[in-house]
């Protein structure tokens, strides 16, 4: 059984540029979002995230809402193991598909169909098995020829097809996404949003971070609310997206 779970989770970013006493008093002085501290090299941090604790589990359908810098995609990044939490605990059961960065991991120098494997390798996936996937990806891609050419003769688009087609060959347990694909080129495009339709119907848990409040009342059944790094509201995604929507008024 999937599931997330935080306890009392909180990240902080020391400021090391910050050297000047100066300096640090002005922004100290300047904050109005109580997310700036110091710690105990009196070096300013920020606190991204600030004591979280919830409960993800399967059927789950989370929508992170909140204004630019209010630690959603801060968030999203710890649940994917990219930070660590600088205090506070998080328990994670089941496989985990991060779509935050889905170029992650490509090698340039490699060709389309060798970064199969290597982008397998990124997200923990065997040699052996991608090297069984290689055919169904390169087909997903439309690419032809060039599977076999190396990745730095690639358009965006091009690099786009290969790495969303890895990341997403393997049905996740545990889906995180910061904001819903609108990237690539149309041709690819349509097939792409089918499968990623997909994924989020077969997964057992959905993280998805995103302004567009009318997406995430379609995909979401629960909300969580963020602000300057905190918990600011909890419950229903339509419960939640009313008491964001009144916040902007």
């Amino acid at each position: 059984m999937s599931f997330l779970r935080a306890r009392k989770l909180s990240v902080e970013f020391p400021i090391y540029q910050g050297g000047s006493r100066s300096l640090k008093k002005a922004l100290l002085a300047s904050s109005t979002q109580g997310n700036l501290g110091r710690d105990a090299y009196d070096r300013i941090n920020v606190r991204a995230l600030d004591e979280l604790s919830f409960d993800f589990e399967n059927g789950d359908r989370v929508g992170l809402i909140g204004a630019n810098g209010a630690g959603k995609t801060t968030l999203l990044k710890v649940l994917a193991g990219v930070y660590e939490p600088t205090r506070g605990r998080l328990y994670a059961g089941g496989r985990v598909t991060s779509m935050l960065d889905v170029s992650v991991g490509l090698n340039p120098d490699a060709t389309g169909r060798e970064n199969i494997v290597l982008c397998g390798m990124y997200i923990n996936i065997h040699p052996r098995s991608m090297r069984q996937r290689i055919d169904e990806i390169a087909e997903f891609t439309d690419l032809g020829r060039y599977i076999d050419m190396p990745v730095r003769t690639y358009s965006a688009g091009m690099m786009f097809r290969l790495a969303f087609s890895v990341a997403t060959s393997i049905p996740p347990e545990i889906l995180l996404m910061d904001e819903w694909m609108g990237a690539g080129d149309a041709q690819f495009l349509g097939k792409a949003q089918q499968r990623l339709e997909e994924l989020v119907r077969g997964s057992s848990i959905l993280v998805l971070a995103s302004h567009n409040l009318d997406l995430l009342d379609v995909w979401c059944n629960r909300g969580i609310l963020l602000q300057h790094g905190r918990i600011a509201g909890t419950g229903d995604i339509k419960d939640v997206i009313e008491v964001y929507r009144n916040q902007l008024q």
